[in-house]
């Protein structure tokens, strides 16, 4: 029995670490190969395009985040505990990143929408799925606070969460920006004013 490649899941790795890193236009399906040690060919051989690429890129790193939010709710109690495990670990990989680099890269999905998504229909409707599923799951938590009496804040749970996720997404930027760290400190704390817990 032959050898399973492992070119295709190298691609994908090395193309999600790049764009985090280098962005979109500015990266080459030719840089990307050489990062994944794999020749160009290969590349075409799995991924029609770029395009293509980026898709399968944004779902598997989707995929993995979505899987590591699950597993924060598990050891939080109650909604509120819940959602701010979900907030800090939806901003946790830009601490981890600035403690491994030095650098803060800011969100895959954020930065791939500034920079692609009037020109990439593929892969805006792939973004719009990541960012609708992030705010159900937090407009979840948010109507089970507001279930228990826990939590204030005006407008629907749809609301309240979309308005949290464009305040992690700006922060996140704002933080990329400066490469500041410390500002993700205010994410938190924002998200108790706009609920009405702080």
């Amino acid at each position: 029995m032959g050898r399973t490649s492992d070119a295709r899941d190298r691609i994908l790795d090395s193309s999600r670490r790049l764009m985090r890193t280098r962005g979109y236009t500015a990266l080459g399906v030719a840089e990307i190969c050489a990062e994944a040690g794999v020749k160009k060919g290969s590349f075409y051989h799995f991924f029609d395009s770029k395009q293509a690429l980026t898709v399968e890129t944004v779902d598997g790193q989707w995929t993995e985040e979505r899987r590591s939010l699950e597993a924060s709710l598990e050891d939080a109690d109650g909604p509120v505990d819940r959602l701010r495990a979900l907030i800090e670990c939806l901003i946790g990989v830009q601490r981890a990143d600035y403690g491994e680099s030095g650098t803060i890269h800011g969100c895959l999905y954020g930065n791939l929408a500034a920079e692609v998504s009037e020109r990439e229909p593929e892969v805006r409707r792939r973004l719009v799925l990541v960012f609708d599923e992030q705010v159900d799951m937090i407009a979840d938590l948010v109507a089970r606070a507001r279930s228990a009496g826990l939590i204030g804040g005006t407008g629907t749970e749809h609301a309240l969460a979309r308005a949290l996720v464009a305040q992690i997404e700006g922060t996140v930027l704002l933080a990329r920006v400066r490469n500041d760290p410390t500002l993700l400190d205010d994410v938190w704390p924002n998200a108790e004013r706009l609920l009405g817990l702080g």
